[in-house]
């Protein structure tokens, strides 16, 4: 079976599971976030760019890049429990320990290549992991990135020990987008209010004379 194959049965049933009820519903019909696979070398993918970086390097950025969205999830979004998303973050740690090890391991040959030195490869691998962490900040976009995050995360514990790199490759777009605010799209963004009546004129004595309405006392009847 090939990976994606492998990949897509169990995104299908993660939702199967998920599937009744939905966990933590913001939104009527929230905003669509899903996106096409990636290889970490599309702009505004990555926290930063790597240049000259192997595919095998691009794949463990964006593993990384994964892990740090949903630990960020992890700590923003126990408002919502049912979300489950520091209970999922803990089941990634556990399930995909040495995947996540050989990522690192293999960023921190990229930066020791990259920045000529071991001293100076640690300090830009330390750079990288802020950065990475800090680009998953958001305010606006809470409910979108926790509902996004819980759903990627109930999804990655389906995930077989060693996919995890595809896995992240399938859902970063995802993870990214969930950062732009998007509100409710069950509805329309623009209310077609009722112009207000002025009701306190109804019950003054001097806007009615035997029961009909005094224009030019009160000027035009309220509607």
């Amino acid at each position: 079976m090939s990976v994606v194959r492998t990949l897509a049965v169990a995104v299908a049933t993660a939702f199967a599971v998920a599937a009744t009820p939905a966990s933590a519903q913001f939104f009527l019909k929230p905003y669509d976030t899903s996106g096409e696979r990636v290889t970490g070398a599309e702009p505004g993918i990555a926290t930063q760019a790597l240049p000259g970086a192997t595919p095998e390097e691009l794949r463990a950025a964006l593993m990384w890049n994964l892990r740090a969205g949903l630990n960020v999830a992890a700590l923003q979004c126990q408002f919502e429990p049912s979300l489950l998303t520091l209970g999922n973050y803990n089941a990634l740690l556990f399930n995909h320990a040495d995947e996540l090890k050989k990522g690192y391991d293999t960023l921190g040959k990229y930066f020791v290549r990259t920045a000529g030195s071991a001293k100076a490869g640690q300090t830009a691998l330390d750079q990288f992991g802020t950065r990475v962490y800090s680009g998953f900040s958001t305010v606006s976009a809470q409910l979108g990135f926790c509902q996004a995050a819980g759903e990627i995360g109930q999804e990655a514990i389906f995930v077989p020990r060693g996919y995890l790199g595809e896995f992240a490759e399938m859902r970063m777009r995802k993870l990214r987008n969930s950062l732009v605010a998007y509100g409710e799209q069950q509805f329309g963004r623009n209310v077609n209010w009722m112009r207000p009546v002025r009701l306190y004129e109804f019950g003054n004595p001097k806007c009615w004379r035997k029961g009909l309405w005094q224009v030019k006392r009160c000027g035009a009847f309220p509607s």
